[in-house]
């Protein structure tokens, strides 16, 4: 089996095409700004982020072969991010997305993941045949798993003797794709990295604190939840610790330029804390204040 890489990360791969003001912004805005294309998507904001703090990732996803395929696969590997187990459509085209974000937030973004929708179980052949892993050698290793799969895959991944090894590391890939993670709450091996909106949607309640939130996950089943609530706080509630037992930290305060993948990088700097031997204090630290680094426009795309 491939043992090239850290760690695994499953889901979307696509191009980000993303506008950027320092102006607040409301619906019908038209303002002057920055409108960058830059290699996105969930599982590729962790792998690259993974990759910028020393780590091998490695991509399980779907591309078309057609030339933003192309260029992404370039940009991911001078980016030290592996594509050998990429999934290589001849009739799906390269997936995308879109947003506008102001000095008030993200405005509004647009997701296009049907490929990789339906590319379904395609993407997770490399776990199977032997080159991952099998059914009665299942792969042991770290995954980031975003909810960008459908429904239907991801049920299966829940029940499915491939990720019975795994250490599982999940994402919803927005709010409105939250509830997709919903077979996987319950798993005995997954991290839930959430924000406040999306915890609230996978408990069906409104949170007013991250700490009520990831204590509320916790009683409904999940093993272990990291909730953030942008710059009010993050926190860490695991099952089996008493409901005082929640790690909270506030994240330092910047300047915010950008917003689009700053959850995705907070998960890669805590998961790659933890593999360095990082305790929880530690590790929660740590993908705070990558976090900000990123929010703030330091971190290199």
């Amino acid at each position: 089996m491939d043992k090239t890489h850290d760690i695994l990360c499953i889901g979307s791969v696509l191009w980000d095409v993303i506008g950027r003001t320092d102006r607040s912004m409301r619906v019908g805005s038209d303002v002057p700004g920055r409108i960058v294309r830059v290699p996105g998507g969930v599982a590729m904001n962790i792998a690259m982020a993974l990759a910028r703090l020393g780590m091998k990732p490695d991509l399980l996803t779907a591309i078309g072969r057609d030339p933003a395929g192309a260029e992404l696969m370039e940009a991911a590997k001078v980016r030290g991010i592996g594509t050998d187990h990429v999934y290589l459509s001849e009739d799906l085209p390269t997936d995308s997305y879109m947003a506008v974000e102001g000095a008030n937030g993200l405005i509004a973004a647009i997701a296009d993941a049907h490929s990789l929708e339906r590319a379904g179980d395609k993407v997770l052949r490399p776990l199977a045949d032997g080159r991952l892993g099998t059914v009665n050698a299942p792969y042991a290793g770290p995954v980031a798993l975003d909810g960008n799969l459908t429904t239907a895959l991801l049920r299966e991944i829940a029940h499915s003797p491939l990720f019975a090894k795994a250490d599982l590391r999940i994402a919803p890939a927005s709010p409105g794709k939250a509830e997709r993670l919903l077979p996987l709450l319950d798993h005995p091996r997954a991290t839930f990295y959430v924000n406040l909106e999306e915890a609230g949607l996978l408990a069906q309640t409104v949170f007013d604190s991250s700490a009520e939130a990831a204590r509320a996950l916790v009683d409904k089943g999940a093993h272990r939840v990291l909730v953030t609530n942008g710059g009010k706080g993050a926190s860490l509630a695991q099952s089996g610790s008493h409901e005082t037992d929640v790690l909270t930290q506030t994240p330092p305060e910047v300047l915010v330029a950008r917003v689009t993948g700053a959850g995705d990088t907070f998960m890669a700097a805590h998961i790659a804390a933890e593999m360095r031997g990082a305790d929880a204090a530690s590790a929660l630290t740590a993908a705070l204040e990558a976090a900000a680094l990123y929010v703030s426009g330091d971190t290199p795309l």
